[in-house]
């Protein structure tokens, strides 16, 4: 069988260095395409044609990268706790990491400084430096030696390469020095044992503060699944009940859903009536009547009347679960600058190294072996790009959670990126800016004809399509009583119209320059008939709000020019921005013609080619069977106005992703200067393993605040 995406859980990643080594493994597997690998959720996608799920996570497995397939309709509780679980795992590692290194450096550092002020030297004052940062090293230090021996085995650097070396050098150099005095020889070179502790007890503690943001910034992933209970109270054909797991619900269950619960799983009513609060998926604020037959979606609360559906789909495919997988499959793609982000990352190591090498030539030409030493491994350390690989994936995590609850779905972090700088949105009309509930203005008969007559040959071939032509034409007759015998030899032709045989001829039923449609039998026309929708009440709005903020707003449409003209206008988009009787091929080379980034919305159905040629489609739909395939965006409401939102959610996180780069790149190339120089003094390493702590709490808050006001607008009504 043909896979053409596999997902991975991969562990023991610990910087984008280590997520860039992964995807390049996971490339040299057969038939694989595109490989995207996150560090801060620890997910590998794979896409490709004929893939082998076992031989990629062996690939990533042999590369050092402990990795495991992800069933695809896992259960959505078995989800969230495999991604809490490698969260909570790696903080956890972490945490000890830090906790042991901090008991361990702040008692040497303290004693350090005040041991000679208070009478207590001594050479014991040595032993207890070198006993503390050997136990530093054994404890907290073989974690980035590990791992960067692991990289250094496939013939590659990371951050971890230059904290072991760093903190390595510190360490060697001054037990060289200790060494050497104990044996005698003059050597009155300070040492640096304590900052070789300190380095990594701070780097730790760093990671450890990485570790719970990056858990907590993907937290909507966990809130999306709490919406879909955990029990369901199901009924069994005798009439009794039972409680079960959700997740073991199967397709055409009787469930049982009382005021104030939360659909367990997609389905219909079959007795009953209530309100329900769809939000969660449509973003409508007003809960919607249920009666039998009404569709239900899991994750919605049942607020009035208990109600008795049957589902639709099993419990590891519901609506909630589609909806966190989308979530987690875009926290861990990435933007393009933050691929940008990994190369540079990829390359800036050897880099530094380089650097580091020069600095300890350079300082011991000039006869200052030791200052030579110390600013070299104040190079290694304040060159950690830890900051630099967070950048994105932090606000992207925080973005695309915050998106879901707000009913927008983000499906690729680059939509994400583009869509908040773009310079045009290009508008479907029909279903999109109009209510898509077209109706019968005009019939025009053709002399020795009748609209009655003109109708029934229309709804002779109009019955058997599905297009919003035909549901007007068919309300049309059926308000006015009209007859009819139903063609056969149906066939519609997207773009030009739909034709089928009756008794009296070959009926067919065209686009018209004059009209909506001309209704021609054996080439005669009998008639025309006009069809007009109405203008949504938000979509005046939405269009002038996209407009102040300097978007140039486009309606594309395969009507008649003249309607769609008449549309534009009450809307306020110029004429020139009018792209009426597009056939769907029309429609991409369109697309092509406006100025990029461009973003296209549309219903996600008729609109699949034009939605995929866009920068960024928007797939907006009433229910929860939306097209969503040709879309990098989805929204599942109707609602025409989240497209403001997703914008403005967009640019926001792009703001806060360049924030985040100009911090990283900062820290780094106004430090390494100073380090090099040694213009950070005998204490540069501790100074640099502070700077960089500094630089990871300042991408990482700013990820935070991000949150905070996504959550604060999410939340105000």
């Amino acid at each position: 069988m043909s896979i053409e995406k596999v997902e991975l859980n991969v562990s023991e990643m610990n910087c984008a260095a280590c997520s860039s080594a992964v995807e390049q493994a996971l490339l040299q597997g057969k038939g694989v395409s595109e490989a995207s690998v996150a560090f801060a959720t620890g997910r590998a996608i794979i896409k490709g044609e004929a893939l082998d799920a076992d031989e990629l996570a062996s690939l990533a497995t042999n590369a050092g990268f402990p990795s495991k397939t992800v069933d695809e309709g896992v259960d959505p509780a078995v989800m969230a706790s495999e991604i809490e679980q490698q969260q909570q795992k790696n903080a956890a590692d972490w945490r000890r990491r830090a906790i042991i290194g901090l008991a361990i450096w702040v008692p040497a550092e303290t004693l350090h400084w005040t041991a000679h002020p208070l009478g207590l030297h001594g050479p014991w004052l040595s032993w207890l430096m070198l006993f503390a940062s050997t136990a530093a090293m054994l404890f907290v230090g073989t974690g980035f030696i590990t791992s960067a021996i692991r990289a250094g085995k496939r013939k590659q650097t990371n951050m971890d390469t230059l904290i072991s070396i760093g903190a390595s050098a510190a360490y060697g150099f001054s037990l060289f020095i200790f060494v050497a005095q104990q044996l005698g020889f003059e050597a009155n070179h300070e040492v640096y044992f304590t900052e070789a502790a300190a380095l990594l007890a701070i780097i730790s503690l760093g990671h450890w503060i990485e570790a719970s943001s990056a858990a907590k910034a993907g937290s909507s992933v966990r809130e999306l699944l709490n919406m879909q209970p955990e029990v369901v109270e199901i009924q069994l054909e005798d009439g009794t009940t039972m409680m079960i797991p959700s997740g073991e619900v199967e397709e055409g269950a009787t469930l049982i859903v009382k005021p104030g619960s939360r659909i367990p799983v997609d389905g219909e009513v079959i007795e009953g009536a209530s309100e329900v609060d769809e939000a969660i998926v449509t973003g409508e604020s007003l809960p919607i009547p249920k009666t039998i037959g009404s569709a239900v979606i899991a994750g919605s609360m049942n607020t009035t009347g208990k109600l008795i559906v049957r589902t639709t789909v099993d419990g590891k495919h519901t609506t909630i679960s589609r909806i966190a997988a989308l979530v987690t499959e875009a926290q861990s793609s990435k933007a393009g600058m933050q691929r940008l982000a990994d190369k540079v990352s990829s390359v800036f190591v050897p880099i530094v190294l380089f650097i580091a090498l020069v600095t300890v030539v350079t300082w011991s030409i000039l006869g200052e072996v030791e200052v030579g030493i110390v600013s070299a491994v104040t190079v290694l350390v304040i060159s950690c790009p830890c900051a630099l690989g967070l950048a994105t994936p932090m606000a992207v995590m925080v973005a695309t959670g915050e998106s879901s609850l707000r009913g927008v779905l983000v499906k690729h972090a680059a939509a994400l990126e583009l869509a908040g700088v773009a310079k045009s949105c290009v508008f479907d009309k029909t279903g999109t800016l109009t209510e898509g509930k077209p109706f019968v203005t005009a019939i025009q008969p053709s002399e020795g004809h009748t609209g009655e007559e003109v109708l029934a040959f229309a709804a002779s071939v109009e019955s058997s399509s599905e297009h919003p032509i035909a549901t007007a034409i068919m309300n049309e007759v059926s308000e006015r009583g009209v007859t009819f015998v139903e063609a056969t030899q149906f066939v519609a032709t997207p773009g030009v119209g739909v034709q089928g045989t009756t008794q009296d001829g070959n009926v067919s039923v065209m686009r018209d320059e004059a009209a909506t449609c001309r209704v021609e039998v054996d080439g005669v026309l009998y008639g025309t008939i006009t069809v007009n929708d109405k203008v949504r009440e938000e979509a005046k709005k939405t269009v002038q709000q996209l407009q102040q903020s300097n978007i140039d707003v486009h309606m594309l449409s395969g009507d008649r020019l003249q309607n769609a003209k008449a549309v534009a206008s009450e809307l306020g988009i110029p004429e020139s921005n009018v792209h009426a009787e597009a056939s769907p091929e029309d429609k991409s080379n369109i697309i092509a013609s406006i100025p990029k980034p461009n973003i296209m919305v549309g219903d996600g159905i008729n609109d699949a080619a034009a939605l995929a040629s866009a920068d960024v489609g928007i797939a907006i739909a009433s229910g929860t069977n939306v097209a969503i395939e040709s879309a990098s965006i989805v929204i599942p409401s109707n609602q025409i106005q989240s497209t403001i939102v997703t914008i403005d959610i967009a640019r926001k996180t792009l703001k806060a992703i360049k924030q985040n780069l100009f911090f990283a790149f900062m820290y780094n190339t106004a430090a390494i200067p100073l380090a090099a120089f040694g213009l950070l003094g005998p204490h540069g390493p501790l100074i640099a393993a502070i700077a960089m702590g500094c630089s990871d709490i300042t991408v990482i808050g700013n990820a935070i605040r991000l949150k905070h006001t996504l959550r604060k607008l999410r939340r105000t009504p």
